[in-house]
Parts: C-alpha cells; sequence; structure tokens
C-alpha cells in the first residue's frame, strides 16, 4: 500500500500470510486416519486423504472376521469434515493392493497441491490374512500383507521424499502398532495375532528410524507413533457382532490423532526417528480428556489390535 506524507511517499509492506501447510493422510475413510485428518485441519492444515470408500454407504469390513459387514465412514463424509474446518481437502480413492492406482492417487496430490510438508502413513491392509495360524498361512498371503503393508507405505514415503528434500525439510509420521515390537500371548484365536500381519508391521516399524539416521541432517523428521488398543468403527462393529460390545477399553481414534496433531508442532520435544506411545504422549500433555474408565470400572483389553 502507499500512503502520501507531504512531499514523501511511504511504503507501507502489509504482513503476508504464511504459505497453507499441506498434509497427506492414508486410510482416512474412518478411524485413526479420519480422526487424524480432522485433527490436523482443526490445527490449521489443509489435508488430503486417500481410502477405497468413496462414498457414505459403501464401506464394507473385508477382514479376517468382518464377513463383509457395512462400516460408517468415507473419502466424501471425511472431506466435508475438513471443509467445515474452514481448511481444503482433497479425497483420493487408492487401495494399497492396487500399486498403479496408488501412485497415480499420490502423484495426484502433488500435482494438485504442488507440496506436501507432512505424510502420515496410516493405511493398513485389512483384507484376510492377519489372523492366519503359521500352517496355514500360504506364501501369497504373507507376500500380499508385506506389499500392502509396508511396500505401498514405501511408495507414498518415496512419492512425497524429493519435494520435501528440495525445499529443506518435511515430516513423516508412521502409524505402527505393538505388534510389530511385541510378541503375542498366544497363538491366534487365542489372545494372537498372524505372522504376515506381525512381519509386514514390523518391516514398516524400520522406516522411521532410518529415515531419521539417513535424511535427519537434511531437514526430514520421522516417527512412529504406535497408537495402543483404539476401539475404531470396525472393531466396534466386530465386537457387536460377536456380542463382545462394551467388553474390551480402548482409546477412541481421537487420541492418537491428537498425538499426531500435536508432534508435529512440537518436534524439539521429540528425538526424531523415536517411537512415540500416544496414549501415554495424550496423557502427559493433556492432549485429550480421559477416556479411561474408573478405576473401579476397569475393563479389560483385547491382546491383539488387528480386529
Amino acid at each position: 500500500m502507499i500512503r502520501p506524507t507531504g512531499d514523501l511517499v511511504d511504503t507501507v509492506r502489509m504482513p503476508t500470510a504464511p504459505p497453507p501447510r499441506r498434509a497427506l493422510v492414508t486410510g482416512a475413510t474412518r478411524g485413526i486416519g479420519r480422526a487424524t485428518a480432522l485433527a490436523l485441519a482443526a490445527a490449521g492444515w489443509d489435508v488430503a486423504v486417500t481410502g477405497r470408500t468413496a462414498r457414505r454407504g459403501e464401506g464394507r469390513d473385508d477382514s479376517d472376521t468382518g464377513h463383509g459387514r457395512p462400516l460408517p465412514g468415507s473419502l466424501e463424509e471425511t472431506g466435508e469434515a475438513i471443509r467445515a474446518e474452514g481448511r481444503r481437502s482433497l479425497e483420493l480413492v487408492a487401495d494399497l493392493h492396487d500399486r498403479v492406482g496408488l501412485e497415480a492417487a499420490l502423484e495426484r496430490a502433488l500435482s494438485e497441491w504442488d507440496v506436501i510438508d507432512l505424510l502420515v502413513n496410516n493405511a493398513v491392509d485389512t483384507a484376510p490374512g492377519s489372523m492366519v495360524a503359521v500352517v496355514d498361512l500360504s506364501v501369497a498371503q504373507l507376500e500380499s500383507k508385506l506389499s500392502a503393508n509396508a511396500v505401498a507405505q514405501f511408495v507414498a514415503v518415496k512419492t512425497v521424499l524429493p519435494g520435501m528434500l528440495a525445499r529443506g525439510g518435511g515430516t513423516i509420521v508412521d502409524v505402527s502398532s505393538h505388534v510389530a515390537t511385541e510378541d503375542p500371548p498366544g497363538p491366534v484365536g487365542e489372545g494372537g495375532w498372524g505372522l504376515a500381519y506381525a512381519a509386514s508391521k514390523a518391516a514398516f516399524h524400520r522406516f522411521a528410524p532410518l529415515l531419521a539416521i539417513e535424511l535427519g541432517s537434511q531437514g526430514i523428521r520421522a516417527y512412529n507413533v504406535d497408537p495402543g488398543y483404539v476401539e475404531t468403527e470396525r472393531q466396534q462393529a466386530n465386537a457387536a457382532a460377536l456380542g463382545l460390545l462394551g467388553r474390551y477399553s480402548g482409546a477412541p481414534p481421537s487420541v492418537p490423532a491428537a498425538a499426531i496433531a500435536w508432534m508435529v508442532d512440537h518436534p524439539e520435544s521429540l528425538d526424531n526417528g523415536q517411537t512415540v506411545r500416544a496414549q501415554k504422549l495424550a496423557l502427559v500433555e493433556g492432549l485429550h480428556p480421559d477416556w479411561r474408565p474408573a478405576s473401579g470400572d476397569r475393563i479389560k483389553k483385547p491382546r491383539a489390535d488387528t480386529a
């Protein structure tokens, strides 16, 4: 703006708004991914989201115990909720088992938004094979889980990484699981989980520390988030079908979502490459109202988080 003052002309520089922060959250039709997308939008991020369910009413549970049951949530609904926060949304249909389609969706995010400052690698394969005992597990099932739960996530990393490096930095948050680092308390069907699921999550769990070691000096920050047991829409639907609704106690998806939103804004409080226990962080930092039952009403937690 030019403002005359007598014989002088002063140039007054108006403050410029900071560029929008842009995030990509995979697997955001429901559960932790949807909650994270909304938490980021509330914190001022524009959010691109991926998932298989495009429209409301189309969701189905294809897991080992899902039997095709209807599931709530869709990209359409997540996008509407992001825009209700006053932020931009980009909904991208993508399937972890469809490499060509996945790459096309990720490239579209870059072509339309130019930059991705934050990648939240949340999508996980829910198709049959996660809860299969070793003697029943085929090589093809193991390969499928590794492809969908580790290779597909690497595709996402490789897509956003060049732009992050060119700009001097970026953040990658990988939503991991305790099955990546812990032994099951029993076999499948007795509190345990399948080898294919555990092996694929273990491979994925190694991404963050190696990204931090190799690229931390170039501005890349990478973290694992262990969400703990979370009562997602899928788990609630399965529990209801099995007559177990209310038997197990878990955090709502908004708990790990709040932790992730806090993490990306507080890098000084974290070690690059570390694994963050989302529920502990939320409690320590006061990021979420306490969701735990009163001590006298404690409900047992299930031993596997793959449902």
